[in-house]
């Protein structure tokens, strides 16, 4: 069963015991900073206009409206040379993960950092990528797993890594919070050349780097030769149910008969989807507007004071605490305990909903992930809450 699905069910069941219920998994919309950076004159304007017959526009270009492909583009690559048309915009991050499986088929070979993000196992084994899950191990056959560990810094050493036709990986991290230094993503850039891979990047947390971490894969040189990146807006804009993302794949990178990577995923795109809504699609291009983008990064702000304030909890009760610095996610250390075991004991005990992190694959055993996405008093509480159960 899926572990967010997990999750669900156990809160479900839990719910009619609670007198005061904390659930911040999720980023809410409705948070009042949000009020500000999310477009709500916007989206009324826009849904307005195609209810009229001047302003109704039917279907879209599958690739994205070229105004939003062009700020995005200028928004967030202007330094690395990522132009419009090589900007594909979608539905969010996770669908386009799922395109990309269905994008290079079922007979190619996977590697992903351990703990990850589960949608890029959970979508190979859905196309029949891997062999039979290993309960021993709590792994997936023909999956390489990169163990990334608080000893190597949360990257994994590549010399044990093996040859596979994809590799992705997510920066800054989710679970763990960490971001990959310039360094480690050269030498990341260099494996995938030296080994023929393609790397599947994941920026969805950039705009929470604070430090001289790359924001973008591109940053590196040589990764418009190997890479793609997929970003969203949903941790920035609060877009979780509005859905809206991109992915950049740079001309440049093709497969070893030299056609080019975009002009396949093109055809995915164009084949199993009518493109992102247009109402979402002005909501984002309203978030790229100096005063829409000043507002994102006030969001980003509030809520890495949330992380703060998580973190100097758990740091304060005694407990190992990684990430924070540059993601919405605090990965707190619970040596010798299951995850899953934490996980419903601060449920039952709190009724405050983090995730285990063996969810994440079996690297995450033993951790906890605490998001900061939510309003501040809810934090505050479920931080007062922690430390009456763990002081």
């Amino acid at each position: 069963m899926n572990m967010f699905l997990n999750i669900s069910v156990d809160r479900f069941l839990h719910m009619p015991y609670i007198d005061y219920y904390l659930t911040w998994q999720v980023v809410c919309i409705k948070h009042p900073v949000l009020d500000f950076v999310f477009p709500y004159s916007t989206i009324w304007q826009r849904a307005h206009e195609l209810s009229t017959l001047k302003g109704y526009s039917g279907y879209g270009a599958e690739q994205g409206e070229n105004q939003l492909r062009a700020s995005i583009a200028s928004t967030y690559y202007a330094n690395v040379g990522i132009e419009e048309d090589e900007i594909f915009v979608s539905d969010g991050a996770k669908s386009d993960i799922s395109r990309f499986q269905v994008l290079f088929g079922s007979n190619v070979t996977m590697a992903v950092q351990d703990p990850s993000y589960p949608a890029y196992v959970d979508s190979s084994v859905i196309m029949g990528q891997t062999g039979q899950f290993q309960k021993d191990v709590e792994k997936y056959g023909n999956i390489a797993y990169m163990r990334c560990t608080p000893e190597n810094e949360f990257f994994p050493d590549l010399s044990t890594v093996p040859r596979t036709d994809i590799i992705f990986f997510c920066s800054p991290n989710n679970p763990t919070g960490s971001a990959a230094s310039r360094e480690q993503l050269t030498k990341l850039v260099q494996f995938a050349k030296d080994n023929g891979s393609i790397l599947i990047y994941d920026s969805a947390y950039a705009m929470y780097i604070c430090d001289d971490s790359p924001k973008s894969i591109f940053e590196i040189p040589g990764a418009k030769e190997v890479a793609i990146e997929v970003s969203s807006f949903s941790k920035y804009a609060g877009f979780t149910g509005v859905r809206l993302g991109w992915t950049a794949i740079p001309k440049a990178l093709l497969y070893s008969d030299g056609f080019p990577v975009a002009k396949d995923f093109n055809r995915i795109v164009c084949t199993s989807f009518n493109g992102a809504s247009n109402i979402a699609q002005a909501d984002g291009l309203a978030c790229l507007s100096p005063d829409g983008f000043k507002g994102m990064m006030d969001v980003v702000g509030y809520y890495k004071e949330n992380t703060a304030i998580i973190m100097e909890t758990f740091k304060s009760l005694g407990y190992k605490v990684y990430g924070g610095k540059n993601a919405p996610y605090v990965w707190v250390h619970f040596p010798g305990r299951s995850s899953w075991e934490v996980f419903s004991e601060i449920l039952e005990k709190t009724h405050v909903v983090t995730t285990p992190g063996s969810g994440f694959g079996p690297g995450g055993e033993g951790f906890v992930r605490v998001s900061a996405f939510g309003h501040r008093e809810n934090v505050v509480e479920a931080c007062r809450r922690f430390k009456e159960l763990y002081k």
